[in-house]
Parts: C-alpha cells; structure tokens; sequence
C-alpha cells in the first residue's frame, strides 16, 4: 500500500507569489494530499488536517485558496484548474519515479518512496516524458495507484528505447518479466492470476503464430493476441 504523505523538513524552495514565507514544497504536498485522499472519495477539510501532520497547515490552506489553487464548498475541498494540473504533475512525476527506481535500481519501497519525494520537485517536463516513454508508460505506479496520463502516452514515442515493453515484442526465446498487466477487465486478470501470468513471473516467448505460447515455470499456456496485449515485461 503506497504509503500516506508526510510533510518533508528538510531543504524546501521558496514558495512564488503572494505566499512568499510558505515554502513551496509544502503547498506541494498539501496538494498530492488533496488529491491522494480524493483517490480514496475524501475530500473534507478535517480529513486532510489530521493527515497533513503540519502545525500551519490551515494557515497554508488559506494562502492557497486565495491563490486560487483549490476552494472550499462548505467543508467539501475542490481542487480548481490551476491547483488540478499542479497537483497531477506532482502526482505523475511522483510515481513515474517510483517506477524508475523500483524497476531499474530495483531499490527497496521505502528507499523507493523517500527519492521519489525529492525527485517529483525537480523533473521538467521533458524529462518526465522521457521517463515515462522509457518505462513504457505505465497506468499504475508500485502501489497500483495510476499515473496520469500524459501528451507522450498518447503519442506513444518511439525515440527513447523503453525498458518496459508490451509482452507480444519479446522475440521466439527471450524472456521477460512481468512488470505490469492492464486487462480489460477483472474476470481476466482473475484468469491470468489463476494461470500464475501476474506481476514479478518470468515469461518466455515460445510461439507467436498461429496464437501466443509461453512457458511459465514448467507450464506452457496458449493466450489469444488481445490477452498478450495487455501484458507489460522487462526483458531479463
């Protein structure tokens, strides 16, 4: 389970605009705050003062209501379009980097979690799509939270090689690991779970046509192309 944030204490910048004393850091996290808590259908005001675990926290609030990051309906939070694209940036580079760090340095969750707190104030967008690109672009993050969407997803870019790819790429012979698996539906990833086809399995590719055949273990399964389609790996 990802873990709830906490308000970091170390090195901050300073906070722009009218703001000026707040460190921006901590407007940082009071939005992936809103936001993570809305993921869960949370959206009150006492809700997030007693995650937030910050003494200024209210006073913080009300410097970002009046810089028209969010709003307040009676004690229902809403995030505005401003506050909505900061806090989505911040939730995406956040667990993009728990991806890149989980998958490529294979580092601990907790290790995993304290980098990607540093790393989700300091990558520019062009980066983070790389990233993105690179890991394959995943829908969900370790914790199978998703990752917003962003412009690359949809381009499906081709200039940066992925370490993650969908599992019809794999050549006959090579083997991958599952990295990550976005069925169509929870019947079929129920039947693939069954099939020992989940996260953290090594696949080999034995045949492509006229169907897939993967060994799995001592097993070989025969999957249709649509079912293959949804399966991501990690060449090993």
């Amino acid at each position: 389970m990802e873990k709830e944030p906490e308000m970091k204490r170390g090195r901050h910048r300073r906070m722009w605009g009218r703001a000026g004393e707040i460190e921006e850091d901590r407007i940082d996290e009071l939005l992936e705050l809103i936001w993570t808590l809305r993921e869960e259908g949370v959206s009150d005001l006492d809700r997030l003062l007693e995650m937030a675990q910050d003494t200024e926290a209210r006073f913080i609030l009300r410097l970002m209501v009046r810089d028209g990051l969010f709003e307040m309906e009676g004690n229902r939070m809403v995030l505005k379009e401003r506050g909505e694209e900061k806090a989505r940036e911040l939730i995406r580079r956040h667990r993009l980097t728990e991806r890149l760090l989980s998958e490529l340095f294979e580092m601990s969750e907790e290790e995993v979690e304290e980098e990607a707190c540093k790393f989700e104030h300091i990558l520019s967008p062009g980066v983070t799509e790389n990233v993105c690109t690179f890991l394959g672009h995943p829908p969900t993050c370790i914790h199978g939270k998703p990752i917003p969407r962003g412009e690359c997803c949809a381009r499906f870019r081709k200039d940066v090689k992925p370490l993650v790819i969908p599992l019809e790429e794999l050549g006959l012979g090579e083997k991958g690991r599952i990295v990550f698996i976005a069925p169509k539906s929870h019947q079929r990833l129920d039947r693939l779970s069954a099939l020992g086809v989940v996260p953290g399995s090594i696949v080999r590719m034995h045949q492509k046509n006229p169907s897939y055949v993967l060994q799995v273990g001592e097993t070989s399964l025969a999957l249709d192309s649509d079912v293959v389609k949804d399966i991501y790996v990690k060449k090993v």
